[in-house]
């Protein structure tokens, strides 16, 4: 299964809530026999993406986080937010408005849906208290760039009104297009910071997926360091193979969460590497080890 298909497949399997219904297994019971990290420092607000670790119920890995010592996730719709509420957890990036990863504004032929879609979502985003909602450029399909620009511009503009009325920042990820993602356009930072100043709101802003750029771009400290204004979210990920973030992959991330901590960032990083450890509960523990600066 590719990457995209697995994603694809968990987003659709959480914004439908089966996750968040399933009946909690072994990992409750053996709850008591984990080792949980000493206090964070508080510097970094942490999360941890729910498709990643979507071996757990989300009820397991709302249990699991707060062992951690954080209570956040990323990519939970709206099916999954009581199990969230239940546990005192945040949702740091919500979805469901969007249709899919390759559909997206950057083609006015989806433009109706999508603004149906987050005109719906954007309240809901707001009512039940939280703050961000992801949105995708979708496939270039041979479209050039700067049509895509334009396009996107214009279908981000017939709902950025309402995500400012309601306090809801709209956050267009950015993907790479090398390896995970063929086709995607808003596959350099550069594009998204664009369109961000074309659309001129603190409420469309861009998810700096760490992972991605390196692949796509690299030079992902400066380009934080010069652009953090427009990036609202951050996820990670080890690079070569989106797996744990440690020692083993090329990317310092001790360093890249130090330079996003001296920006002045308030908002949430996600852990989004795919754990290939048998013991996937301590990968996302030494996650937050490395990135709790």
């Amino acid at each position: 299964m590719t990457y995209l298909n697995q994603r694809r497949k968990a987003l659709k399997k959480m914004m439908m809530g089966s996750a968040a219904l399933a009946t909690p297994g072994t990992y409750l019971s053996c709850k008591a026999e984990s080792q949980p990290l000493e206090m964070l420092k508080g510097n970094i607000n942490h999360s941890v993406c729910a498709w990643t670790y979507n071996h757990l119920t989300l009820e397991e890995l709302c249990v699991l986080i707060k062992d951690i010592g954080f209570s956040a996730i990323d990519l939970v719709g709206p099916q999954g937010w009581p199990i969230l509420k239940k546990h005192g957890i945040d949702s740091s990036m919500c979805n469901g408005a969007e249709i899919n990863l390759v559909h997206g504004f950057n083609n006015k032929q989806y433009h109706p849906k999508l603004v149906e879609n987050y005109t719906e979502m954007i309240p809901l985003v707001s009512k039940a208290g939280y703050k961000n909602l992801i949105c995708f450029s979708g496939n270039r399909d041979g479209m050039d760039d700067e049509t895509g620009l334009k396009n996107s511009l214009e279908g981000i503009k017939k709902v950025v009104s309402l995500a400012e009325k309601n306090n809801v920042i709209l956050v267009m990820e950015l993907l790479n297009s090398k390896i995970d993602h063929k086709d995607y356009m808003a596959d350099k930072s550069a594009w998204g910071i664009e369109l961000c100043k074309q659309v001129g709101s603190e409420h469309f802003k861009l998810l700096f997926d760490i992972y991605h750029m390196q692949i796509d771009e690299g030079d992902v400290t400066r380009t934080i360091q010069n652009n953090h204004q427009y990036f609202a979210h951050y996820h990670t990920g080890g690079n070569p193979g989106r797996n744990e973030i440690g020692e083993d992959q090329e990317l310092n991330y001790r360093s890249i969460m130090k330079a996003i901590q001296q920006t002045g960032f308030t908002g949430y990083v996600a852990q989004e590497f795919i754990p290939k450890a048998e013991d996937k509960e301590a990968s996302l523990r030494e996650a937050i080890a490395i990135c709790d600066i």
